[in-house]
């Protein structure tokens, strides 16, 4: 580098180290007078001057007013200090005579210049050159000292741009100059503190920035060989922290929190402060805000559903609750206009129910935000149109087109209007029909209805009116056949009287020529089968008399075959089969207790159990069991006897037996006892563990077996 300008602020610091000698030529162009540093060479040249000629005095520097630098006399040669070179001739003449005559003032004036140079000298000598004034050097000739000393003041400051101006300052020098070793040191040092500096940007999230920094360090410093890593591994770094970040956020929309939240913690361990705190809180705000604004969604599509104008208002409401930068934002928006649309439908749907003044509630309330303003006005307009309209006579309908004729062809229900205005033009021919099918029906007989019908029938099925002309058609049809039809009904009431099966059955004939659909349809059906009950009722009840008596006196089985006559379908057949099953479980219980009797007879434990197994069957309100249940305790006693008797040399035969005696026999108590003493028998209990005994302590066997301790004198 040749020429590049410093910052303006370097301050003075210390004068660089000594010994600079390559770029000796270009210490006199510094526009500072500090900026000028004599060699060592000079100062050595400048008091062996002084030694040799004591009269000369040295030249002093001149400090200008504006920049303070030095002004060489031109007898120095542009040497920081000038020497007047000796005269060894005296003077001659008068002059001599003069000095030699006025000796005196001439020697003291000597010795006194004398010891002034030796001041001066020594105070040169002394003093330390004051440090260069940076932003004032000219630096294509500055030297490597200079240029050393501003670039280590630069770099102190720790900037990217003073750290780039220090490195741009010394690199120009050659690799064999005398500082090489204090410049290396400087730029791996300045390097390095770029590269912090750098990381810095990028650990505060400014990529490009770090990047531009860390580009534009010199590729040719040795210690910048890692800055294309370093760069490689920042985008690399980015570049996973960016996927992450945009995996998290694309299953935000489709509400899969858990990944969501496994994918923003990855950006803690991802290398990157920015993504690990700002990113990640961002991100961690935004999956849970959309968590709540999902949840906000669920609401309202639910109120939504349930159709009515108020849960419509109250979704709305909800949506205007999402924030902008929601990820259900856009979502909810969307959602306004089917809102109001769907409201709109319902206030149609109300003003079809000639509910008007609810139709326009509902329509005055969707909100501005649906977008429907226009639609709406234009409904209500239609909707005042139906009140009139509604009321059914030619002027109100006339004065309902009028109403309509002001939605004009620019708004949005035009159509709808014009479509309405001519089904009021049909509906105004329908209500003159009407009115006239009306008035002919009014004398109410047959010939009056049957030419109101006829008149109704011109209005065609798909005018407006069609569906109350059939209405009316209905109606008057019904009448016609009520007078028709009456007669029928009434001989049939007259024929029961006499109520006998022949009477009954010219009744039911009677009301059967009332064909299906007619009005008195249904009527006649209700009475016909009243009358064929009474009917089935007189012919089976012989039948089932005859069963009654026969299950009286005993023959049950005729009793059944009796009852049996009387077919499904028919009056008394549900209550011929309840009394059947009763007589046949009476039949049932007759048989299990004949064959319980048979069967004791074998008077064997099996025998007996099964006896009172059959018997057990007889119901507890049947008559039998006065004679089952002490039959069924004889049998236990007979069974427990047989268990004993086992027991004596068999217990485990005497329990089998005993437990054949069920719950119903007064043996089972005694049963139960006789098998519980035989288990033990069976199952004696284990013996107790004999106590231990102490050494000292004889046992029985000792104790028998002991002989009293005789003394052996006696």
């Amino acid at each position: 580098m040749s020429d590049r300008s410093m910052p303006e602020d370097w301050s003075v610091s210390q004068p660089p180290a000594k010994g600079d000698n390559s770029d000796r030529s270009h210490t006199q162009h510094s526009v500072d007078s500090s900026a000028q540093y004599p060699t060592d060479r000079e100062l050595s040249q400048y008091l062996s001057q002084q030694r040799h000629n004591s009269e000369v005095m040295p030249q002093s520097p001149s400090n200008s007013s504006q920049s303070g630098s030095v002004s060489p006399s031109p007898a120095t040669d542009g040497k920081l200090w000038s020497s007047v070179p000796p005269s060894g001739e005296p003077p001659t003449g008068v002059g001599r005579r003069r000095w030699w005559k006025h000796w005196m003032p001439w020697a003291a004036l000597a010795a006194l210049g004398a010891n002034g140079v030796a001041i001066v000298a020594m105070t040169m000598l002394f003093k330390l050159p004051s440090a260069p004034n940076c932003p004032a050097i000219f630096w294509p000739l500055a030297s490597g000292t200079v240029r050393l000393h501003c670039a280590q003041v630069a770099a102190a400051k720790r900037t990217v741009p003073d750290l780039m101006a220090a490195i741009a300052l010394v690199k120009p020098l050659p690799q064999n100059h005398p500082l090489s070793q204090e410049i290396d040191q400087g730029l791996a040092e300045w390097t390095q503190e770029l590269l912090a500096l750098a990381e810095e940007k990028f650990q505060a999230g400014q990529l490009s920035e770090a990047i531009a920094i860390a580009s534009d360090i010199p590729s040719d410093i040795s210690t910048a060989t890692t800055v294309p890593t370093q760069i490689e591994k920042w985008k690399s770094i980015w570049a996973e922290a960016e996927k992450i970040y945009a995996e998290a956020e694309s299953q935000i929309p489709k509400e899969n929190w858990y990944r969501a939240s496994m994918a923003a913690v990855r950006l803690l361990n991802v290398g990157n402060n920015y993504w690990a705190n700002t990113k990640y809180e961002e991100l961690k705000y935004a999956i849970a805000t959309a968590r709540e604004d999902g949840g906000r969604l669920g609401k309202i599509q639910n109120l939504v559903n349930r159709g009515r104008a108020d849960d419509f208002l109250a979704a709305i409401q909800q949506i205007q609750a999402i924030e902008a930068g929601s990820y259900f934002y856009q979502k909810a928006q969307a959602l306004i206009p089917d809102i109001g649309r769907k409201m709109l439908d319902l206030a149609q749907e109300t003003l079809d129910k000639r509910d008007v003044d609810k139709a326009v509630e509902v329509a005055s309330q969707i909100p501005a935000v649906a977008k429907l303003e226009t639609e709406v006005q234009d409904f209500i307009v239609l909707a005042e149109a139906h009140r009139s309209a509604f009321v059914g006579t030619v002027s109100s309908i006339e004065a309902a087109i009028a109403e309509a004729q002001k939605i004009g062809l620019d708004r949005p229900l035009y159509y709808k209007a014009q479509d309405t205005i001519a089904r009021w033009q049909l509906e105004i021919e329908d209500v003159q029909h009407l009115a006239k099918a009306r008035n002919l029906a009014q004398p109410g007989a047959v010939t009056d209805l049957n030419a109101a019908i006829a008149e109704a029938l011109m209005i065609p099925d798909s005018n407006p009116r069609a569906a109350e002309a059939k209405r009316e058609i209905d109606g008057w049809r019904r009448r016609i056949q009520t007078f028709e039809d009456q007669p029928y009904l009434n001989r049939a009431d007259e024929l029961v009287v006499e109520g006998d099966v022949v009477a009954l059955q010219a009744a039911v004939d009677e009301a059967s020529k009332i064909g299906e659909g007619r009005a008195l349809y249904g009527e006649a059906r209700k009475r016909i089968r009243n009358w064929t009950r009474q009917i089935q009722t007189i012919e089976d009840q012989p039948f089932l008399d005859q069963a009654r008596d026969l299950a009286n006196n005993g023959n049950l089985p005729a009793a059944i075959a009796a009852a049996g006559q009387i077919g499904a379908g028919r009056a008394l057949h549900e209550t011929a089969q309840a009394e059947v099953k009763e007589w046949q479980t009476q039949l049932q219980a007759e048989q299990d207790w004949r064959e319980a009797q048979q069967v004791a007879l074998q008077n064997t434990p099996d025998a007996l159990a099964q006896a009172i197994r059959l018997a057990d069957r007889v119901p507890n309100s049947n008559s039998l069991r006065l004679d089952v249940n002490p039959a069924i305790n004889n049998w236990g006693d007979r069974l427990l006897r047989l268990a004993q008797d086992q027991g004596t040399y068999n217990p485990q035969a005497g329990i089998d037996i005993a437990r054949k005696i069920p719950r119903s026999s007064s043996a089972y108590g005694a049963a139960q006892s006789q098998i519980g003493e035989w288990q033990r028998i069976l199952n004696p209990p284990p013996p107790e563990p004999l106590p231990s005994l102490d050494s000292t302590t004889p046992s029985p066997t000792n104790l028998e077996n002991s002989e009293p301790n005789v003394d052996s004198n006696n």
